[in-house]
């Protein structure tokens, strides 16, 4: 790369993480933080299927803090990605009636907290670049991380955990960076459902990397979602032609 080239990325970069705003960045990555923490520590006083069906309430969150907070739409076909996304979780996840346990109150807490953040990110986008938000919410998060837990954890890894704990870093910093030039593109009530298909992605991944078993429920699950996400893409990009004739 020839030396003007580098100065202007510099020059770029420098602006980018000059042009940001601190209390929306500093509240964003706070909540995200704390939401992530209450999550973690709801694993262990619920099961992993109640744990991850009451966490995917997030998206509904979203949509319903979208429209007073971000002037987005609430549409049929948002508010139908969001309901098809839900039955499709419970379809696969299947939680069971069980008793309600208090540990759920804080997945519920924590997915109202991503809500939150997703709505805070993509408010941000309208000022920010992709590349300040991602920075920002490392160098935030990681001393904030470091205060729930032990500073040395990385001593403590043995050579088999190392490339695992690399790849959560390398894809939860991809995932974000994604995620914030999908807020970029467009509306959250729009890229928000489509997380729905983590679902369905994680069990045909346990199913490829681990031999877990894939049932009838899953592909039951993953039509619904799909289903709500086809009908939400497609009424957007109807009402996205329409405005522009």
């Amino acid at each position: 790369m020839a030396p003007q080239n580098i100065v202007r990325v510099v020059l770029w970069m420098s602006g980018a993480l000059l042009s940001f705003s601190a209390m929306a960045v500093s509240v964003r990555n706070t909540v995200h933080v704390g939401a992530s923490y209450l999550w973690a520590m709801s694993l262990l006083l619920i099961p992993l299927a109640m744990a991850f069906a009451l966490e995917f309430t997030t998206p509904a969150w979203t949509l319903l803090l979208a429209a007073p907070v971000l002037g987005e739409r609430l549409t049929a076909s948002r508010i139908g990605a969001v309901v098809f996304g839900l039955l499709g979780v419970v379809v696969i996840l299947r939680p069971g009636l069980a008793t309600f346990q208090p540990g759920g109150l804080l997945t519920l807490v924590a997915a109202f907290g991503l809500a939150i953040t997703l709505i805070a990110t993509k408010k941000l986008t309208r000022t920010d670049s992709t590349f300040a938000i991602v920075f920002w919410m490392m160098l935030i998060q990681l001393p904030l991380a470091l205060i729930g837990s032990d500073p040395l954890f990385v001593t403590k890894l043995n050579q088999g955990q190392v490339p695992a704990v690399i790849g959560i870093g390398v894809s939860g910093l991809v995932s974000h960076y994604c995620l914030t030039n999908a807020f970029q593109a467009g509306d959250a009530g729009v890229v928000v459902p489509l997380d729905f298909m983590r679902i369905p992605l994680i069990a045909v991944i346990g199913w490829w990397l681990y031999g877990e078993p894939l049932d009838v429920f899953v592909f039951l699950g993953a039509g619904l979602i799909i289903t709500g996400i086809l009908w939400n893409l497609r009424s957007e990009a109807a009402r996205t032609s329409k405005s522009e004739r």
